[in-house]
């Protein structure tokens, strides 16, 4: 996300410019390591003036720290889709397609949706579809011709269908969905994401409720411990200024598939990441997500204080005490 207080600590009034690479740095190693990594990108690039919540334009120049700090993808559906209007809608994907980053989930047009959804994507001779679908865009109504895929299961069966139709190996769908600050799933999430685990869907990706949820294994063959589809309901808020508990951080899932005679999911790792604010000189403060796996050496190269120390150490305790 971008709330102004990212957006004031990204100004370098050196260079006159955005600088949001710092966010990244600690990161960076794990997300480049992937063969493919997405995010949701959850604010317009509307251009200025910049702002944060409640209608959300961030600097081109985050989505360019995002992509040199490795990610490959981005999700674009969430409910921040339409805050710079239609304007920022396609100003947005103009500036991901400009900076050479795949997306989906918005859309210019029909003939747009038609030709790059669902978005198919192949590496190492595996072949994933990418879907990406929001519960809404907070009261604001697209407008024609533009496109934002919502919630609908007769659309995504569709979807699901044209998917299918060019032989996917793994399908992952990215949901954003369910309540804010709701540290549980409700009957809604599970009754849908049982849904589309039965239409095909092999993982299932949420965001928007802005803590984490719990990451659930859906076995479809009860004896078979190794064969299962996987849903994390909410990866809780990545890098963003709630500092509230459950709120200060967010989730990296990394998985793992691998195509013999059929391609099946054979490794699950969690990298809880905390948003660290250190002092900026002159005033203001740094955004430096920090990977809670590597908290001893996170605290020790970075010489943190005592209070931000105890905060880390409270998220990294509550995360791994929830994901059980």
């Amino acid at each position: 996300m971008g709330h102004d207080g990212q957006i004031n600590s990204a100004w370098d009034e050196k260079s006159k410019s955005y600088q949001y690479d710092t966010c990244f740095s600690m990161i960076k190693d794990i997300v480049s390591s992937a063969d493919i990594a997405l995010l949701n990108l959850e604010v317009t690039l509307a251009g200025e003036p910049y702002k944060g919540y409640p209608q959300f334009s961030s600097p081109d120049e985050l989505v360019i720290a995002a992509k040199n700090a490795g990610f490959d993808i981005f999700i674009t559906a969430n409910n921040h889709s339409l805050d710079g209007g239609k304007k920022g809608l396609e100003r947005t994907i103009d500036v991901l397609d400009k900076n050479g980053i795949i997306r989906t989930g918005t859309f210019r047009d029909s003939t747009q949706r038609f030709v790059e959804y669902p978005l198919i994507v192949e590496k190492n001779n595996i072949r994933l579809a990418i879907l990406n679908y929001t519960y809404g865009t907070n009261g604001l109504l697209v407008r024609p011709p533009n496109i934002v895929n919502y919630i609908d299961t007769s659309f995504i069966l569709t979807d699901l269908l044209k998917a299918k139709s060019v032989n996917p190996d793994f399908i992952i769908m990215t949901l954003h969905w369910g309540l804010e600050y709701q540290r549980n799933e409700n009957s809604q999430q599970s009754e849908l994401a049982e849904f589309l685990l039965k239409n095909g869907v092999d993982a299932i990706i949420g965001s928007h409720p802005h803590v984490i949820q719990p990451i659930r294994k859906y076995y479809s063959i009860p004896e078979d411990s190794s064969a299962y589809n996987l849903v994390v309901y909410s990866l809780g808020n990545f890098i963003s200024n709630q500092g509230d508990r459950y709120r200060n951080g967010g989730l990296m899932v990394e998985i793992e598939i691998e195509k013999t005679v059929n391609t099946v999911l054979t490794d699950l790792k969690t990298h809880p990441v905390f948003v660290y604010k250190p002092p900026k000189p002159g005033g203001g403060n740094y955004f430096v997500l920090l990977p809670a796996n590597d908290f001893e050496r996170m605290v020790s190269v970075l010489n943190i204080p005592q209070p931000d120390q105890l905060n880390f150490q409270l998220f990294k305790e509550d995360t791994e005490e929830h994901l059980k």
